[in-house]
C-alpha cells in the first residue's frame, strides 16, 4: 500500500493559523434561514467537525465553504482568500467528498480518476501516476479496470475519497463520507483519513456518526436550526455536558424518580427510561441498584452521542 506521504506528494501548505474563517455566515432560501449567522475557524492541519440533526445546516455550510452555494451574508475566508471573490483560486486547492455518489457510471475506476484530474490541468502521465497511487492507497488497485457500477457501496465511497485527493488538496471537505456503509467499510475509510491526518492535511467533516466525530475530530461544533449550540474538543464537551458516566434505568419507579429529583442529579426522564448523568463510578450506581432497581440497570461511559441527544433532543427529524 502506498504511504500517505506519496499520496499527498510535495505540498505547499497554507501557513496561516486558520485555513477556514467564517464570520456571521448566513444562508437563506427565500424566507427560510438555513444557516443563521454562525462563526467558526478551522485550524490548519486539524480535523474540524460539524454535527447536527437532519436539516440543521451542515451540508449547506460546507457547500458555502467550497464555493458551491453562494453566501447570503457574512464573511468567509479560505486560505486567507475571500470565497466570494477568489473562489476559482480556492477551489484549486480543495478536495471535496460529497454525500452523493457522483462517479461516472460509464467509466472504469481508473478512468474516473484520470478524467477528473483534467479539471486541474494535470498532464496525462502525471494523472495516471497519481491515480494509481491513490488506488493503491484506498486498496482498489485490483479493480482499476472495473466499471464503477460493479463496485460495492464501500468501494464507491473509497473511490470518491480518492478522487477528492487527486489534486493534492490543502483542505479536504468530507460531507457525511461513511453514511450507509457497513462497519468494515466505515473503519477502512477512518483508517485512511487517520493516515492523512497524520500527515497534516486539514479536514472539514460533517457526520451523523458520533463515534466517527470522536475518533477523527480535534474540534467540532454541534448545530441545530442553523445555529451553533456548542463548540469544543469532543472529550471536553462530554465532560462539560454529561460528565464521566451514564446510568440507564428501564421502567423507573416513582420512588426512584423522587430520589433523583431530591438530590438534583442531572438526568433525562423519557417516561419508559431514566438517564442519569454522574461523575462517580460506583456509589450512586450501587445505591440505585440496591434500593430501586433490583433487576439491575446499566452504567457506562458517557459519549459524544449523549451530548448530541441532550442538546438537540430525541425526536425524529424529517
Amino acid at each position: 500500500m502506498v504511504h500517505p506521504q506519496a499520496v499527498l506528494g510535495t505540498r505547499t501548505l497554507f501557513s496561516g493559523q486558520y485555513i477556514v474563517e467564517a464570520e456571521n455566515l448566513l444562508k437563506t432560501f427565500g424566507d427560510f434561514v438555513a444557516v443563521n449567522r454562525i462563526s467558526f475557524q478551522v485550524a490548519t492541519g486539524k480535523c474540524y467537525g460539524i454535527l447536527g440533526p437532519n436539516g440543521a445546516g451542515k451540508t449547506t455550510t460546507v457547500r458555502m465553504v467550497y464555493g458551491f452555494s453562494p453566501m447570503s451574508g457574512g464573511r468567509l475566508k479560505v486560505f486567507g482568500l475571500d470565497i466570494s471573490r477568489d473562489w476559482r483560486q480556492i477551489k484549486f486547492h480543495i478536495g471535496v467528498c460529497q454525500q452523493e455518489n457522483s462517479l461516472d457510471p460509464d467509466l472504469t475506476v481508473l478512468q474516473n480518476l484520470e478524467i477528473f484530474a483534467r479539471y486541474f490541468d494535470m498532464p496525462k502521465k502525471e494523472a495516471r501516476k497519481k491515480a494509481m497511487e491513490l488506488l493503491d492507497f484506498i486498496a482498489l488497485k485490483h479493480r482499476l479496470n472495473a466499471p464503477v457500477t460493479e463496485l460495492s457501496g464501500g468501494m464507491m465511497r473509497r473511490l470518491v475519497l480518492a478522487r477528492s485527493l487527486i489534486n493534492t488538496p490543502d483542505l479536504l471537505i468530507l460531507d457525511e463520507p461513511t453514511t450507509g456503509l457497513d462497519p468494515q467499510s466505515r473503519h477502512q475509510i477512518w483508517d485512511r483519513l487517520g493516515e492523512l491526518q497524520g500527515k497534516g492535511i486539514t479536514i472539514l467533516l460533517t457526520t451523523h456518526y458520533m463515534e466517527e466525530a470522536s475518533r477523527l475530530c480535534d474540534r467540532l461544533i454541534i448545530i441545530d436550526h442553523g445555529l451553533i449550540l456548542v463548540e469544543g474538543n469532543p472529550g471536553e464537551l462530554i465532560r462539560q455536558y454529561v460528565g464521566g458516566n451514564v446510568i440507564e434505568i428501564a421502567r423507573p419507579t416513582g420512588e426512584l424518580r423522587s430520589f433523583i429529583q431530591a438530590r438534583q442529579l442531572p438526568h433525562e426522564d423519557l417516561g419508559h427510561r431514566l438517564i442519569v448523568y454522574c461523575e462517580d463510578r460506583g456509589e450512586l450506581y450501587q445505591r440505585i441498584t440496591r434500593d430501586f432497581c433490583k433487576e439491575g440497570c446499566v452504567m457506562r461511559l458517557a459519549t459524544l452521542e449523549d451530548v448530541f441527544l441532550k442538546l438537540t433532543g430525541r425526536e425524529l427529524r424529517e
